[in-house]
């Protein structure tokens, strides 16, 4: 079985979580709930899920464990990440959201949520540890669905009451946004907000197949459809996100995405925060905008940290990742009324801050992310690179400094390294290339930064190429 605790929730193939491994996460997960007092008999447990062909399936099989468990359980059916944790934060009540964010549509995986919001690495340990002797016998387990009170309804409206609270009626009037429909859980929504603000919208690529986005290395197939959009319907903007709605993807006028790190700063800096906290592969120009604390990828460690800067007394604390997903760890005033704090990556802060700066300025999008003078950045990755070939690799690099300016002869001389999070490389000529094995897929990234937008594309091709030919070698060397 493949199941593993990734940078947000648990991830794994489709044909391995439906069935008795999903009733076996969720059982444990209550049985953590109800040993660490965090919840008792009979308090409600929320459910979730994104548009794949195999969550409700694995949504019905948690619902039939929880309520074995001894919970009730309320269904808030197909909603964005960021609405099913409001929804239940308000409430104090866990919570779990059936998706795979935005990998491939034969993986899926549970987000988990605590009374007091998205669980952290600590508490991943104790789920898995009381999944452990469960999975050791899963044939005996009971896998039996059930049907949970529908709380849809509610949960979405509550969404749409903060994201149209948040700036000033009629903010984006005179604007023509695309809303990428696809098959995110978030696509009526976006629609929705949008108009509210006087947009005029264009809905585009709606699909009822689902159709994985990842916002941090968004496909050159995809990009060819927003530039076309863009051009076609003469539009300001185009706004999407991942699968389960807490990723966002902002295209400018040409249809060109911008970096979801340059999204997570315009959020914070239009909360005023006091201090952002971001992985370590967000782009290294942050900081002359804004007071960065850093950590390593994925949203439990970012929570992690925006809890330190909380303790240390920073009134305003936002957390970005480099997809772009935002999050709020302490309450904020914006356009005269109090925007709750929201612990957990959401698409649509973002989308809107974005939005509502261009037209404030009158730029347009590629106008408004030049000003900020960010070193230029990309990102893309291998897929079905095999596990075990990345952590060969990274094993290898970080072996001795004389492998690694080996692996990267022809491409720069090292200077500086970070291991923080995979690996880090400054350049003699201060570009980045980063080296990272994804935690949630059989992915290898590469990340970059580079002093203009050609060297960036090539410096990239260039890794890329380097973890080919390191996985083709190991493939020849097994034959």
């Amino acid at each position: 079985m493949s199941l593993k605790f990734g940078t947000s929730g648990l991830r794994g193939l489709s044909v391995d979580l439906d069935g008795p491994a999903a009733a076996i996460y969720a059982t444990a997960f209550a049985r953590y709930l109800l040993s660490s007092g965090q919840a008792k008999a009979g308090d409600t447990v929320m459910i979730g899920r994104d548009f794949r062909p195999s969550s409700p399936s694995i949504a019905a099989i948690c619902a039939g464990a929880l309520k074995r468990a001894g919970f009730s359980v309320a269904d808030c059916g197909t909603v964005p990440t960021p609405a099913l944790a409001l929804y239940a934060g308000k409430r104090q009540s866990a919570a779990l959201m059936v998706t795979g964010s935005h990998i491939p549509a034969d993986r899926n995986g549970i987000k988990f949520y605590r009374p007091n919001g998205e669980i952290a690495k600590v508490d991943e340990e104790a789920i898995a540890a009381a999944a452990a002797p469960l999975l050791a016998d899963q044939t005996s387990f009971d896998v039996t669905p059930d049907e949970a009170e529908d709380g849809m309804a509610t949960a979405t409206a509550e969404f749409l009451a903060r994201n149209t609270a948040l700036l000033e009626v009629g903010a984006l009037a005179g604007l023509r946004v695309g809303v990428y429909q696809h098959s995110t859980v978030a696509r009526d929504l976006f629609v929705d907000v949008l108009n509210h603000y006087g947009a005029q919208v264009v809905a585009l690529g709606r699909s009822d197949t689902f159709i994985p986005v990842d916002t941090e290395a968004v496909s050159p197939a995809t990009i060819d459809s927003l530039k076309r959009w863009a051009a076609e319907h003469s539009l300001d903007a185009i706004v999407s996100a991942d699968g389960d709605g807490d990723r966002p993807l902002v295209a400018d006028e040409a249809g060109l995405p911008l970096r979801g790190d340059l999204l997570g700063l315009i959020a914070a800096r239009f909360l005023d925060a006091t201090v952002a906290v971001t992985p370590v592969t967000s782009n290294s120009g942050l900081e002359r905008h804004l007071p960065i604390l850093r950590t390593r990828v994925g949203s439990p460690y970012v929570i992690a940290g925006m809890e330190q800067a909380v303790s240390e007394g920073q009134k305003t604390v936002v957390g970005f990742e480099a997809n772009g997903g935002t999050l709020l760890a302490t309450d904020a005033v914006v356009n005269g009324t109090t925007l709750t704090a929201l612990p957990t990556r959401d698409s649509f802060l973002p989308a809107l801050a974005v939005l509502a700066l261009s037209k404030k300025q009158a730029q347009t999008l590629s106008a408004l992310a030049a000003g900020f003078g960010l070193p230029v950045a990309v990102a893309d990755r291998i897929e079905n690179f095999p596990t075990d070939t990345s952590a060969a690799l990274m094993a290898h690099l970080r072996s001795t400094r004389e492998n690694l300016a080996d692996f990267l002869t022809g491409i720069g001389r090292p200077a500086d390294v970070s291991d923080i999070d995979g690996l880090r490389v400054t350049l003699h000529d201060d570009s980045v290339i980063h080296f990272r094995p994804s935690g949630n897929a059989p992915e290898m990234r590469c990340y970059v930064e580079a002093k203009d937008e050609a060297s960036a594309h090539a410096l990239l091709a260039e890794g890329l190429t380097r973890i080919r030919e390191f996985g083709l070698s190991k493939t020849e060397s097994k034959g």
